[in-house]
């Protein structure tokens, strides 16, 4: 039986974003998001139903367009980016829920911790660029709490609840070329 070679995509950064928001004061929500990161798949061709994905973040990176509270985040009391430089996904399972749409699940790594977390993925199609390259795009959604990494920072409001919310949300735009 012959096994065919896998496709290598690798992500445009130019053309993908990551992006998070967080509840502040319980009323409002602040966003961020990490401008520096790289994500390669290999998939059976144009078919991602059993691809591989790896992404890594750099932690450093992170921006919520306020120096303090960027600071802040790349300290130990979040990301710690001195001992812990970057943030890594690796894909477990891509299992097709509908149409164009699946469920990543896989190994979210930050502040050297390792937890299971699914992603909903919306499969945004396939076109070749003006210059002949294959492009793959996708949207992901998810949610996670913060304390599952020991993200557990806070401060208590005079009148009830905490500063910085446990759900992040997680969003991603992302596109990927094909390699030759």
């Amino acid at each position: 039986m012959e096994t065919q070679e896998k496709t290598k995509w690798v992500l445009d950064p130019a053309h993908s974003e990551i992006l998070f928001k967080v509840k502040h004061l319980m009323i409002t929500n602040v966003k961020g998001e990490f401008r520096t990161f790289s994500a390669e798949a290999f998939a059976d061709g144009t078919d991602f139903s059993s691809a591989d994905v790896n992404v890594t973040i750099d932690a450093l990176s992170v921006f919520t367009n306020n120096d303090d509270r960027d600071a802040h985040l790349r300290s130990a009391d979040f990301f710690d980016v001195e001992n812990n430089k970057t943030i890594t996904f690796k894909s477990l399972a891509l299992n097709r829920v509908d149409d164009g749409e699946f469920e990543l699940t896989g190994l979210l790594t930050i502040r050297g911790i390792a937890k299971k977390v699914t992603l909903d993925v919306e499969f945004g199609g396939i076109n070749k660029d003006p210059w002949g390259n294959k492009k793959a795009g996708f949207s992901l959604e998810g949610k996670i709490s913060r304390k599952d990494w020991n993200l557990n920072w806070n401060a208590a409001l005079e009148a009830g609840g905490v500063l910085v919310g446990d759900e992040v949300k997680i969003s991603a735009e992302v596109q990927f070329t094909q390699q030759a």
